[in-house]
């Protein structure tokens, strides 16, 4: 009974299996849980951009017919943000002053004896069409159009915006890339530990005449397995964070986007895979070139 038991615990390529799926999963959540961060603040920055709203006078005077054309035909551009329908709303002239008599409690009619305002357009545009020079180009586009006064937006506040996101993701990607790397060195170390308790099975079998690939392909596809096992359990306890997270604050589902999620369980099975057969390789070379000396 004790000989099988030593012959089991000897067995080529095995190790530890709690203990390192555990190490790899942690590094994983890590990596994990800032890729989460990362899909909501990018999307978190998406939505404020496309909550500005540009606004389109037209001309004094112009007919309904002419009102609803304008409306249809930029109501079709592809920069026109689209959710439940395209985002572009009439403000008539009198529908402006009414707002203005409610906002300042003054109606300027009464001393003017006519309503200067125009009717108006106000619409949303999509993220990707969010930067000074492409809201220029809408801008020079939309005036063209007949009965058209007039296209502003608040460009000092767009570009606020836009330099503050633009600081947000270099800041988001650095932090990406050292917790990237502080993820690989982990399950490295992880993988190298379990395996050094290998390194003179390793050598008998290389003494007995065993090449390096068949010493090699226990120890890899083990390490494969464990760094997907790893991989199933850190996404999954993304998803149960994830479902705890929407439960606990309001409208934080608006900000998920299910392909995103997608992208980032994926990303992390495959670290979890690859890394895990890199450090296994790593380790194992290194342990087949050691001399017994180096070896104790």
């Amino acid at each position: 009974m004790e000989d099988k038991k030593t012959r089991k615990k000897r067995k080529l390529g095995s190790y530890p299996f709690a203990s390192v799926v555990f190490s790899i999963t942690v590094a994983l959540l890590v990596l994990g849980l800032f890729g989460w961060l990362l899909l909501h603040s990018t999307r978190l920055g998406t939505r404020i951009q496309e909550n500005i709203e540009v606004q389109v006078y037209l001309n004094k005077n112009i007919s309904q017919s002419d009102i609803t054309k304008i409306r249809t035909t930029i109501a079709a551009k592809p920069y026109i943000l689209v959710k439940d329908g395209a985002q572009i709303t009439l403000i008539t002239k009198e529908e402006a002053a009414q707002q203005f008599v409610e906002a300042t409690g003054e109606d300027f009619k009464e001393f003017l004896g006519d309503n200067p305002l125009r009717d108006l357009f106000t619409m949303k545009i999509k993220g990707e069409y969010q930067s000074l020079d492409s809201l220029n180009i809408i801008k020079s586009e939309i005036e063209r159009m007949r009965g058209v006064f007039e296209v502003e937006y608040e460009e000092s506040l767009i570009e606020s915006i836009n330099q503050n996101l633009t600081k947000i993701g270099f800041i988001l990607l650095g932090v990406a890339i050292f917790a990237m790397i502080v993820v690989i060195i982990l399950i490295n170390n992880t993988i190298k530990l379990a395996l050094f308790s290998q390194r003179f099975l390793i050598r008998s079998m290389q003494l007995v005449g065993a090449t390096s690939s068949f010493i090699q392909r226990p120890f890899l596809y083990r390490s494969m397995i464990y760094g997907f096992f790893a991989g199933v359990l850190a996404c999954g306890i993304i998803y149960g964070f994830t479902e705890y997270m929407n439960s606990i604050i309001e409208g934080l589902e608006e900000l998920q986007d299910v392909n995103g999620f997608l992208m980032l369980f994926i990303f992390i099975l495959t670290m979890g895979i690859i890394v895990g057969y890199l450090s296994s390789l790593r380790a194992i070379k290194k342990y087949l070139k050691m001399s017994l000396d180096e070896l104790y």
